[in-house]
């Protein structure tokens, strides 16, 4: 009678049974409502545009020939890879997604800052002008628009501070030492 040898599990299998990739607070994904609509519309764009160009790219690099000395061929694998490895991180935010409540914001105004706070400090160190920023996760940080990242260092430090509160922030350039001006 022949022995029936078990298959070993796929590096897909485990992931699948890990019981470790269940949703837990460090796989959530802090978001507002206007950036969880911007992760949706890149998503769509990715699935519904990028997929069909990158497609016709391989699909004309195919045409030139010989797979194996076509430069075309491997750069447009390369980006077909790019974009389904942007589509399973954008799929993975979307469900791991928790909305910052604005409720939750506008009761809070003027206490503590946290998370979709908006901040306006004051450099101490080079005695600048007021700056103001917004607290965001890291999805949405975007330091042109003076969005900054929760789990950046000045994030982290501005966070928990209240109205007249000063913190001290370790860079690269040296000790920085900010005061809270305003907390909204």
């Amino acid at each position: 009678m022949p022995r029936h040898i078990p298959l070993k599990n796929t590096m897909a299998d485990d992931l699948q049974n890990d019981d470790s990739t269940t949703d837990s607070d460090e796989d959530q994904t802090l978001v507002t409502k206007e950036g969880l609509k911007k992760l949706k519309e890149e998503l769509d764009y990715l699935k519904k545009v990028r997929r069909q160009e990158v497609a016709q790219r391989l699909k004309e690099a195919i045409s030139y020939g010989d797979l194996s000395e076509n430069s075309e061929y491997e750069e447009a694998k390369n980006e077909q890879a790019f974009v389904e490895g942007r589509i399973l991180e954008l799929e993975r935010k979307i469900k791991n997604a928790k909305i910052i409540s604005e409720k939750k914001i506008d009761m809070k105004i003027g206490k503590e800052v946290e998370i979709g706070s908006t901040v306006t400090v004051r450099n101490k160190t080079e005695r600048g002008d007021p700056e103001v920023y917004t607290i965001v996760g890291s999805t949405e940080a975007d330091p042109i628009e003076c969005k900054i990242s929760n789990e950046s260092p000045i994030g982290k430090s501005f966070l928990g501070k209240k109205k007249g509160d000063t913190t001290t922030i370790e860079t690269p350039a040296g000790s920085m030492r900010y005061e809270i001006l305003k907390v909204a």
